[in-house]
Order: structure tokens, then C-alpha cells, then sequence
């Protein structure tokens, strides 16, 4: 085969390969919102058109756990050191909805339009490596990372990934990425799988300490607790003169706590569950 020939036959071998490889991935579509979810299909960004999130003037009974993040995440936009963060407790408290709360307000206060919320779904925390590979290569922007409802189960081995991800190996976690986690649970761990642990391993102590070691990756824990009749009453009070709903006040405790009752709990979820339905009877629109 002569020399020319030879150069042509690899000339169309690397064209081929050039077709068949996987493009490289970049994420270049930043400005096109504040808030992005991330698709495990493609490995890259979906932009939201709008947050579903209420003001963070809203949410009553949790003045110390809005104080925390607001500090934590103020300082993140203003290139200030600060912590990821694991916010755990009891369901339906305001969790996720005070994560995407205070990155409106910190929008707000210091028109840091380079911020932007990136939501991670739990069965994704696997592939969050590749995720911060890519985030770290946008340097003018910062990234809060959003898991919602984090927790493992039995047999699971993703959180290793986390774990991975949270100290970053020998590269370190990338400075313009902040991980904010919520769960029911504070050690993410079930307590059946952790005294299964201690009850089958050669070394229980050890066994459960790196299951449990992973909640010590996050540098502030902040905690939500079930709620009391007054601070649920405040909730319901507060939605109700945001959106203008006319009600007489006697009237208005007696449903909303009628209304929890039935639903066997008290929380800012159950609470603008009765304030839509209020709303609704109302012929009011609320967003």
C-alpha cells in the first residue's frame, strides 16, 4: 500500500471514529434561567422557567434555620468561605422550600445573577462526580446543588459517591459549588439498616461509622422539628393576608385546625394544602 493510499485509509478511519464519539459535554445555556435540573439522559442542564418557591417572609416558625442558610449562603455569593449543608427533620417543615427561598432572597440582596440552583434527583447522586466535573469548568458562575429528599437504603452503595463528591478527592470540591442536601433522616440512614449493620459485621463500630460518616460531610446541620398549634396557626394567617383570602379569623382557626386534624399533622405543607383548598372555595388565585 503506498504511502497516499496509507494516509487516505486513516484519514477515513479517524473521520469515523470522529462520528461515532460522544461530543464533548459543556454546558452554554447559564443564562437562560436562575434554576436548572439535572437530566441523567444527557448529563447536562434543563432550565426552569420559573422556581416554584414562596418568599422566604413566609415561612414562620423556622427564624433560627433561615438565619443559618441566609448567612451560609450569602457568604458563598460573596466568594466568603462556607459549608454544604444537610437540613433534615420531620416531613413537610419547609425544607426544600427554605433552600429555594433563600436563593431568591440572596438574588435579591446582592443581584447575584452568577448564582444559580441546580436540583440533583436522589436516583442521580451517582453520576454528581461527573456533574461537578462540568459545573467546576463555568468559573463565572456559582452553584447551589439541590438533592431533595436525600436518604439509602439497604444494600444501597451510592452514597459513596457522595461521600467522594463531598471531600473531592485529591482535586478538592470544586470553590464554586455548594451542596445542599434535605431528608427525613439526619444520618441519611435508616435505623434498621444501621443496627443491621452492628448486628452482622466483624467490627460493628466501624461498619456503621462509615455509613454514619457521611452526614459528616456536611458542615452545618440544620435541623426541623414537628410544629405547634400556634406556629401552624401563624403559617395559615400569614398565606391568607399574603393572598388577600377574606375569612373571619374564629372561623379560620377552626377549619385550619378541623383541616390538620383530618390529615393527622401540622406543617407548613398540610397548611398550604388548607390555604389552596380555602382558596379555592373562595374563587381566589394564588401562585
Amino acid at each position: 500500500m503506498s504511502d497516499k493510499s496509507t494516509d487516505l485509509f486513516l484519514e477515513r478511519i479517524a473521520t469515523a471514529l470522529e462520528r461515532i464519539a460522544p461530543p464533548e459535554k459543556k454546558i452554554n445555556n447559564l443564562n437562560q434561567g436562575e434554576g436548572f435540573v439535572f437530566d441523567s439522559k444527557t448529563g447536562l442542564l434543563r432550565p426552569v422557567e420559573e422556581i416554584n418557591r414562596i418568599p422566604l417572609s413566609l415561612l414562620q416558625g423556622i427564624k433560627h434555620q433561615k438565619e443559618i442558610l441566609l448567612k451560609n449562603t450569602l457568604n458563598f455569593a460573596e466568594n466568603l468561605p462556607a459549608n454544604n449543608a444537610l437540613l433534615w427533620g420531620a416531613r413537610g417543615t419547609g425544607k426544600s422550600s427554605l433552600v429555594k427561598a433563600v436563593h431568591a432572597e440572596v438574588l435579591t440582596k446582592t443581584k447575584a445573577s452568577h448564582l444559580k440552583l441546580v436540583e440533583i434527583h436522589r436516583e442521580d447522586i451517582s453520576e454528581l462526580p461527573d456533574l461537578l466535573t462540568l459545573l467546576s469548568q463555568n468559573k463565572n458562575y456559582k452553584f447551589i446543588l439541590l438533592c431533595d429528599d436525600l436518604s439509602f437504603d439497604a444494600g444501597e452503595n451510592t452514597y459513596k459517591s457522595l461521600k467522594a463528591a463531598l471531600d473531592g478527592g485529591i482535586e478538592g470540591k470544586p470553590e464554586n459549588v455548594l451542596f445542599y442536601a434535605t431528608s427525613n433522616r439526619r444520618h441519611l440512614m435508616p435505623r434498621d439498616m444501621m443496627e443491621n449493620e452492628r448486628s452482622t459485621a466483624i467490627n460493628p463500630s466501624e461498619s456503621v461509622e462509615e455509613k454514619v460518616s457521611l452526614s459528616d460531610r456536611f458542615g452545618i446541620w440544620v435541623g426541623f422539628h414537628n410544629m405547634s398549634q400556634e406556629i401552624f396557626l401563624e403559617i395559615v394567617y400569614a398565606y391568607c393576608d399574603e393572598f388577600k383570602i377574606p375569612t373571619d379569623k374564629v372561623t379560620l382557626k377552626s377549619e385550619a385546625l378541623e383541616w390538620s386534624i383530618t390529615r393527622g399533622a401540622r406543617s407548613g405543607r398540610v397548611a398550604w394544602q388548607f390555604v389552596q383548598d380555602l382558596a379555592g372555595r373562595n374563587k381566589i388565585k394564588i401562585n
